[in-house]
């Protein structure tokens, strides 16, 4: 499950490697991206909805049970995965996301992480954001992939392919409906944040792989996400950033068919 603002290409370095293992590869759209649809209104992407869209892939796969990997957004769906739907997991794989009821609390209690996720709250303002991202060729956008990742990270092309998928009708504001509709799991921060009822706890086998270069998120989210964890471990890539699958693709290949392939 891919992230904000990229669609299933942003597995392109992993794909070919876990299919070369053997194993029954689904990258999908995520709703309001690229070819899926693109319901309108933010109570269309809550994390139930997004989680229950996975759900449907693994029933439409006709398996019991699958292994799910998710960054940054589709991380969050997977977590949710993970704490709501154990029994539809063999193991989960989440890449620099936080599990979203410690990210909504730091949200509220650590001024650095808000200075630091100022994205997320300028991205549920209505019609501004879609004004704005578009200007200049996508402009926005791409230097936020850029500026946030190793030098190199995303090419030219890569970067046209991105803006083709940003530019079809209705997406963008698809993508943004997956941040407008945050209000609708505040609610469980704030429980959370004052020692009211937690989260179910996540069952599953979980690898969290993080990039410890990340601008956006604090490594300690990471420390506090694995916590929710029965059975987690936490494993930081002190040379890469946000965009780890991109940037070290041998090394989080390597240590996600290590996680996968060990007995449970």
């Amino acid at each position: 499950m891919h992230g904000f603002p990229e669609f299933s290409y942003g597995w392109r370095k992993q794909m070919p490697f876990f299919a070369a293992q053997g194993y029954y590869v689904w990258a999908p759209d995520s709703r309001g991206h690229n070819l899926s649809d693109k319901p309108r209104g933010a109570a269309a992407y809550t994390l139930d909805k997004l989680a229950a869209d996975v759900v449907g892939l693994i029933d439409a796969a006709g398996v019991e049970r699958a292994d799910v990997v998710g960054h940054d957004w589709g991380g969050a769906v997977a977590w949710k995965l993970g704490a709501d739907h154990a029994d539809r997991l063999r193991k989960l794989v989440v890449l620099n996301a936080p599990y979203s009821g410690v990210m909504l609390r730091k949200l509220r209690q650590d001024p650095a992480q808000r200075k630091r996720s100022w994205y997320m709250f300028y991205f549920q303002l209505p019609w501004l954001p879609e004004c704005t991202s578009r200007r200049n060729d996508w402009q926005m956008l791409t230097n936020m992939l850029r500026r946030s990742s190793l030098p190199g990270t995303f090419s030219d092309e890569e970067i046209a392919e991105y803006k083709r998928a940003w530019s079809l009708p209705g997406a963008y504001t698809g993508m943004l409906g997956w941040y407008r509709a945050m209000r609708y799991g505040m609610g469980r921060g704030k429980q959370e944040a004052s020692g009211g009822p937690r989260t179910a706890p996540v069952q599953p086998p979980t690898l969290l792989l993080w990039g410890a270069q990340d601008r956006f998120l604090g490594r300690e989210l990471a420390q506090e996400s694995i916590a929710k964890c029965a059975n987690g471990r936490l494993e930081f890539l002190e040379d890469a950033t946000h965009w780890l699958h991109h940037e070290r693709p041998e090394q989080v290949n390597q240590r996600i068919l290590a996680f996968l392939t060990q007995p449970a």
